[in-house]
C-alpha cells in the first residue's frame, strides 16, 4: 500500500549523521535474519527519520545511549499529528525493533521498555460491492487479458502484491512454472521467503488461461516472470501492477488497490463460514491478529443479515 499522505507533504529527512553507524549495523542485522528487502528498508528508514528529524533537529543528543522515553513519546505524538494512527504505530514498532537490538548489542538500557504503541482504532474492512468485480474483469486485447488475469488471481486468492508480482511462468517446462492451471494452483513466495500453494477458482483459471495465449506472442515471452508489460516491455514490477490495478479501477469508477482484494477475499471466506485456520494458511499468516480483524468484519455482516430472520414480527 502507498505511504499515507502527510498534511505537510514534506519529504522525509533521513540524514542521521553521527547516528548512522548503528543504523547501518541494524540494517545488516535484519538482512542476516532473512528479512525481506522491503522490511529492511522500511525499518531502517523509520530509525533514520527519527534520528534526523527529531534527535538532530529537536535535541542536543549526540549518541543513542542518551535517548530517553520522552524522545520516543514526543516523536510519536508528532507522527500522530501528521499521519494516521496505523502509520504511527508501524513507525513505533520499527523503532522498537531497533532499540531492542541496540540494547542487546551494546548492553545499554532500552528507552522503549515499558512503552506501548499508539492505539489503532478498528476500521471496517473495505470490500467490493456487487457488480464491481465483473466490470473490472472484462478483457480482449493483450493488456485487457493480462489485467483481467491479474484481477482474477487477486480476487480468487487474496495474495499479496509482492507475491503476485513474483509468480514465474514457463509454458515449455511446467516444473519451472509456479502456475498449475490443471490443478488450479499457484505457488507463491510470501514474507520471510516462505513458499506456499494457493488455490484458484475455475473462473480464475479460465481467465488466467486466456492470458498466456496472448503472452506467447510477446517479444519477451521467454522471460520467467508471468506478468509482462504492454508494447513488448519487460516484466512488470509490483509498483507497475499497482498502477495498472488503480488505473483500471478509475476507468470503471471503482476505488481499487491490490490490498483491497486481500480484504475482500478474507471477508468473503469468513462470511461464508470458511475455517479460520484454513484462511491463515491460504493468506500466509502466522499471527491471529489479522484474522481477528477480518473475523470482526464478517461477524458484523452476518449479524446484519440475520436481523430480519431473528427480529421478524410475530403474531
Amino acid at each position: 500500500m502507498p505511504a499515507p499522505q502527510s498534511r505537510y507533504r514534506q519529504p522525509k529527512q533521513l540524514d542521521a549523521a553521527g547516528f548512522q553507524p548503528e543504523i547501518s549495523s541494524f540494517r545488516l542485522h535484519l538482512a542476516a535474519e532473512g528479512k525481506a528487502a522491503k522490511t529492511v528498508r522500511t525499518c531502517t528508514e523509520a530509525v533514520a527519520w527519527f534520528a534526523a528529524a527529531h534527535l538532530r533537529r529537536e535535541t542536543d543528543l549526540t549518541s543513542w545511549e542518551e535517548v530517553g522515553k520522552q524522545d520516543i513519546q514526543r516523536w510519536i505524538v508528532r507522527l500522530l499529528d501528521w499521519y494516521s494512527s496505523a502509520y504511527a504505530s508501524n513507525q513505533y514498532r520499527a523503532l522498537q525493533q531497533f532499540f531492542k537490538w541496540l540494547a542487546a548489542e551494546e548492553e545499554i538500557l532500552d528507552p522503549m521498555a515499558g512503552l506501548k504503541p499508539p492505539g489503532v482504532p478498528d476500521k471496517p474492512v473495505p470490500v467490493f460491492a456487487a457488480g464491481d468485480l465483473p466490470r473490472l474483469e472484462r478483457a480482449r486485447a493483450f493488456a485487457e487479458r493480462r489485467d483481467a488475469a491479474l484481477i482474477a488471481v487477486f480476487r480468487a486468492t487474496g495474495i499479496r502484491l509482492s507475491e503476485l508480482a513474483g509468480i514465474r511462468y514457463d509454458a515449455d517446462d511446467p516444473g519451472r512454472s509456479d502456475v498449475d492451471l490443471w490443478h488450479r494452483e499457484i505457488t507463491v513466495q510470501g514474507k520471510g521467503r516462505k513458499t506456499r500453494t494457493v488455490k484458484i477458482s475455475f473462473d480464475a483459471a479460465r481467465s488466467l488461461d486466456r492470458y498466456p495465449r496472448v503472452r506467447a506472442r510477446h517479444t519477451q515471452a521467454y522471460r520467467p516472470q508471468l506478468w509482462l508489460g504492454v508494447s513488448n516491455r519487460g516484466p512488470m514490477t509490483a509498483s507497475g501492477i499497482y498502477q495498472v490495478i488503480a488505473r483500471r479501477g478509475r476507468q470503471c469508477g471503482i476505488n481499487v488497490y491490490p490490498h483491497r482484494f486481500r480484504h475482500h477475499f478474507s471477508h468473503t471466506w469468513l462470511d461464508r463460514g470458511g475455517a479460520e485456520g484454513d484462511l491463515m494458511e491460504l493468506n500466509g499468516w502466522t499471527s491471529p491478529q489479522m484474522l481477528r480483524r477480518y473475523g470482526a468484519s464478517a461477524r458484523s455482516a452476518r449479524a446484519r443479515r440475520s436481523y430480519d430472520r431473528i427480529m421478524e414480527d410475530t403474531p
